[in-house]
């Protein structure tokens, strides 16, 4: 693949692969012949060898034939110290970019994720130059360099340590994770990605970076809240699409729109606790959807193939 093919690939639809092993992401991406460009989790940052984890050539060959591209993941585990004391040091810079080269360029993998969260701010301009060196490196191989950002946020690690601009300057794409506004943000219970707050960021960061070179990230998973009635007390569980589906159908609940948060919501009360759940499924789905094409990004991710109910596909013709 030379460098300019990735220019005019068409939309993208970017799946990651977690959790699991060739055999069930060969699996599990079959289900899919939206998804052009697949992203197995298979390296991460290490203290002493600088990079650990290994190319499967078996699952390079099966997406190759099955049309798909390969975006080999490489993720700094959330590990702020571990970043730091890493790629703080500008001389591992070259060394990273040519350990992924040797892994990479043999087995014809087609780009790299890199997926550095957690980061301490003052490895904000560390990080940009790191990702200048692998784009240095992995480039003259046509191996394209896309970097997963969170959605602007108010925490200075999760979010305040990426320097936007100059990364969608640098990579060839930049990722938004348009998911855990529950998380950070002072936000408590309530949905993993209300469309208006994924809106927001694709507008913050279309400030920064130009939207060809946006994907954005949608989630397979929602969060099941559990509220005690007499504490109010709040627990929440992951829950995947398949789970809820589940869960709705032994429960026999009606979804609700939301118009605030554009999801089916479910509520029920249960032994003294509350449960609720905005529901993701197609419908908003294909709300999100909808803000790729109203903006004119270049694609769309998602976190992560195996939690959806196969209905989700059609979605994203």
């Amino acid at each position: 693949m030379n460098s300019k093919s990735h220019e005019n690939m068409s939309r993208i639809v970017l799946g990651w692969n977690a959790f699991g092993t060739t055999d069930t992401y060969i699996q599990q991406n079959s289900v899919s012949p939206q998804m052009n460009v697949v992203s197995p989790r298979w390296f991460s940052l290490d203290e002493e060898r600088l990079v650990s984890g290994e190319a499967d050539p078996r699952y390079i060959n099966w997406a190759h034939e099955s049309g798909k591209k390969v975006w080999a993941f490489f993720g700094n585990e959330f590990n702020a110290e571990l970043t730091d004391s890493v790629i703080g040091n500008r001389d591992n810079h070259i060394k990273i970019a040519k350990l992924l080269e040797e892994k990479m360029v043999p087995t014809k993998i087609d780009g790299v994720n890199v997926d550095f969260e957690n980061i301490n701010p003052a490895n904000k301009d560390d990080f940009v130059e790191f990702v200048k060196q692998l784009k240095k490196t992995l480039s003259p191989h046509g191996i394209v360099v896309s970097v997963d950002v969170t959605r602007e946020n108010p925490d200075p690690f999760w979010s305040g340590s990426y320097d936007r601009k100059e990364l969608g300057r640098t990579a060839d794409y930049i990722v938004m994770m348009g998911y855990d506004q529950d998380l950070g943000g002072g936000e408590k219970v309530g949905s993993v990605a209300s469309l208006q707050w994924v809106e927001e960021g694709l507008q913050l960061l279309i400030k920064d970076v130009p939207p060809e070179k946006i994907l954005l990230a949608l989630p397979f998973y929602t969060r099941e809240w559990v509220t005690n009635l007499q504490t109010n007390q709040s627990m929440r569980f992951d829950r995947n699409m398949q789970e809820t589906e589940q869960l709705l159908a032994e429960k026999k609940l009606t979804k609700k729109w939301d118009d605030k948060t554009k999801q089916n919501y479910v509520e029920f009360i249960e032994n003294g606790e509350k449960h609720q759940i905005w529901i993701e499924d197609e419908m908003s789905m294909k709300q999100r959807l909808d803000l790729v094409n109203k903006y004119r990004l270049k694609g769309s991710a998602v976190w992560y193939v195996g939690q959806e109910t196969p209905s989700i596909w059609p979605v994203f013709n």
